[in-house]
């Protein structure tokens, strides 16, 4: 009796671990699934809240594990030269933002900056202005050069979308393209407030920093052929990935795109009014 008994345990033991095993393998299925659909870069959060909104019902930590056991990881990120240079007799704009990178609402604080792109035919340089609420990119530009109408160009292209309040402030560094005549009439003329951070202060721009830091892991690539082929990459990442695809956990509504927490804001609003 008793051996019949063992023997019965046994199997149903068997039985348990290989179910629990094909129920990994298949969650271990999705789990590589949604970490190929932005190139291999999330990790075990981002992985963990896209199962949820597929209606996944997953604890975190098994996410992790299946994650860790496969050898499923996401990128991490490495620090950056900056472009950062001193025009000559120019009075830099005042800090508004005092490295409080949050905003209430879309559209009243904005941060700027300038990166740039390796590619066999020479640099390209982006110019980008992210939306402190969303964190969606409003504005962007990119040229072969980084004088003052690349900055000039972002800006344009925010105000155009109709992303920029009366009296926004626009917070970048110091260097010379944001501290020419050109951008600042810019400024002016669209009805905004520049601010600027301190030289050299990587701390004083971070969440813009924190966009190419995104960008340059994310993207899968570190040198293009050609300009042309760099711009297209990068205009797709920014537009179909980044504002609209990406996860990023919100304080309040949990994991959320750029473009869903700018619609979260709108309805509010509307609901409001």
């Amino acid at each position: 009796m008793w051996p019949a008994l063992l023997s019965t345990h046994g199997a149903g033991r068997r039985e348990a671990r290989a179910a629990r095993k094909a129920d990994d393998d298949a969650l271990a299925h999705e789990i590589t699934v949604l970490h190929a659909a932005p190139k291999g870069t999330y990790g075990a959060p981002r992985v963990h809240a896209e199962l949820r909104r597929l209606g996944k019902r997953v604890n975190r930590k098994r996410v992790e594990r299946i994650m860790s056991e496969r050898g499923i990881a996401g990128v991490t990120r490495r620090k950056r030269r900056g472009l950062t240079r001193l025009a000559k007799n120019t009075v830099p704009a005042a800090d508004l933002l005092g490295r409080d990178f949050t905003s209430i609402t879309p559209g009243p604080r904005l941060v700027s900056d300038i990166t740039y792109i390796a590619t066999a035919e020479g640099w390209l340089y982006l110019a980008t202005w992210l939306d402190l609420a969303t964190r969606e990119v409003v504005g962007y530009s990119m040229a072969d050069h980084h004088r003052a109408s690349l900055v000039v160009d972002a800006p344009r292209m925010a105000a155009g979308r109709g992303r920029l309040k009366p009296g926004c402030i626009t917070h970048s560094y110091r260097g010379s393209e944001c501290t020419s005549d050109e951008i600042r009439r810019e400024i002016g003329r669209l009805n905004l407030r520049q601010s600027m951070g301190r030289t050299g202060s990587c701390y004083d721009n971070a969440a813009a920093e924190s966009f190419f830091a995104v960008l340059k892991e994310e993207i899968g690539n570190r040198f293009w052929p050609d300009r042309a082929t760099a711009r297209a990459e990068i205009f797709i990442f920014i537009e179909t990935f980044y504002n609209r695809r990406r996860l990023r956990k919100h304080p309040e509504w949990d994991y959320l795109t750029p473009w869903e927490t700018r619609q979260r804001h709108e309805q509010g609003h509307a609901l409001a009014a």
